[in-house]
């Protein structure tokens, strides 16, 4: 096992983490981790569910130790969830690794995201509660990342190459 993550990717909802996690992966020849994939496994409920019957506060709380796990026992590519980076703990845990911020313009996004339900911050007005979202989020986005790529008019794997460019010294 190497001393950490091959990558770990950030961004908000509809950056294509999920999908260009798994890309990346399969590139590298590792296994990826989904942090709100763990959540729902430790909480035997999805996301949606937990913001509804518990709260964000214990989602956030749930994704803090899932996001942990993840970085310090995992060599593979980690997907984030969209909100991680909101727990300092979380991004001091996050300096000085590979960390990826997929950035995505709000009408790619809101193509990917539309009105999906089981993203439950972006259940009512999605489009501005993304553009809030995304004002909060990006400064933190950018403060974790060591590289930023965007994900605009790029194919699912255009974006991983762009990935495994901006990380090549790390990946090589």
């Amino acid at each position: 096992m190497t001393a950490g993550p091959a990558a770990i990717l950030v961004g908000p909802p509809g950056s294509g983490k999920s999908t260009v996690g798994a890309l990346l992966a399969a590139r590298l020849g590792r296994t990826v981790r989904d942090t709100d994939a763990d959540v729902e496994r430790a909480a035997g409920k999805t996301v949606s569910e937990i913001f509804l019957d518990d709260g964000e506060a214990r989602f956030r709380a749930l994704e803090a130790a899932a996001v942990r796990a993840a970085v310090t026992g995992h060599d593979g590519v980690v997907s984030l969830g969209g909100g991680a980076v909101l727990d300092p703990g979380t991004r001091a845990l996050l300096a000085g690794l590979p960390v990826v911020f997929l950035d995505v313009p709000l009408a790619e996004a809101m193509k990917r995201v539309g009105l999906d339900a089981s993203r439950p911050l972006l259940a009512i007005n999605p489009r501005q509660r993304w553009r809030a979202l995304m004002e909060e989020r990006r400064p933190l986005y950018t403060e974790v990342a060591r590289a930023v790529v965007t994900t605009a008019d790029r194919t699912p794997d255009e974006v991983v190459q762009a990935v495994l460019d901006a990380l090549e010294p790390t990946t090589a």
